[in-house]
């Protein structure tokens, strides 16, 4: 991965005398609210954090769902999935979805006025039911025992990551239904052989989101964006805690 890191960016930097909208990406927002140190280290001064590996399964299961999804898009039918659970839905057919989705470069975007910081998001896909109202939809992978959920203390990210793609499309005169979902595949782990396959069972997770943070949020960010002392770190941040304690180490080798 140290081929594609670089330790000091020089572009993609907040400079408060811009005229320039500045874009903040939804993870940027849960970066901020994970450590705001991290943040500004990151946007401010171009110092980000080590990327991850990538979730290469993740991603193909993405892919298949959008594919799958999009066959009744096209068509004007409901998925299976939808009749099995009796979502009165069907996918959301719209010239910009495909921009939607390029959570990288482009995404559903807005700029919020009062900060000049234009905030953007990927989403996975959208349905519409018979009122009009959009359903912001997102595709979850993983592989464990027993039936999964979004209840654990970590996934409050995944519940942030629906309310800032429902708050977008609200900003972008969308009627947005306050019930999104994640569609859940779960990897089997108790199948007889593996036969050059990966079997799942496919759960539909209904959430109802709260994006009144938001708001807040963004001027927080804004706030931190333009002051010059570095902000207090999140104590239960492990990428702080490593470098104050290697630091600390190195200072008294």
């Amino acid at each position: 991965m140290s081929q594609y890191y670089n330790s000091q960016r020089k572009s993609n930097l907040y400079d408060p005398n811009s005229k320039e909208p500045f874009r903040i990406s939804r993870t940027k927002i849960e970066l901020f609210l994970d450590c705001p140190r991290c943040f500004y280290l990151d946007r401010k001064l171009g110092v980000g954090r080590p990327p991850g590996y990538p979730f290469s399964l993740n991603n193909a299961v993405d892919a298949l769902l959008k594919q799958e999804f999009d066959i009744h898009r096209a068509q004007g039918t409901k998925h299976p999935l939808m009749i099995s659970n009796k979502i009165e839905a069907i996918p959301f057919k719209h010239e910009k979805l495909e921009e939607w989705r390029d959570s990288r470069l482009r995404g559903i975007t807005y700029l919020h006025q009062p900060t000049n910081l234009l905030i953007t998001g990927g989403v996975d896909d959208v349905w519409v039911n018979p009122q009009g109202e959009l359903i912001i939809v997102d595709y979850k992978a993983t592989s464990k025992n027993g039936e999964v959920n979004i209840d654990a203390d970590w996934q409050i990210a995944y519940k942030r990551q629906m309310e800032i793609y429902q708050w977008l499309f609200r900003q972008n005169n969308f009627n947005v239904s306050e019930t999104g979902y994640f569609v859940y595949c779960n990897g089997k782990t108790d199948v007889n052989a593996f036969d050059q396959k990966l079997e799942f069972d496919i759960n539909l997770i209904p959430y109802k989101g709260d994006d009144s943070w938001i708001e807040k949020t963004i001027f927080d960010m804004y706030k931190c964006l333009n002051t010059d002392k570095m902000p207090e770190k999140n104590p239960d941040c492990d990428y702080c805690n490593y470098i104050d304690t290697a630091s600390e180490k190195l200072k008294n080798s």
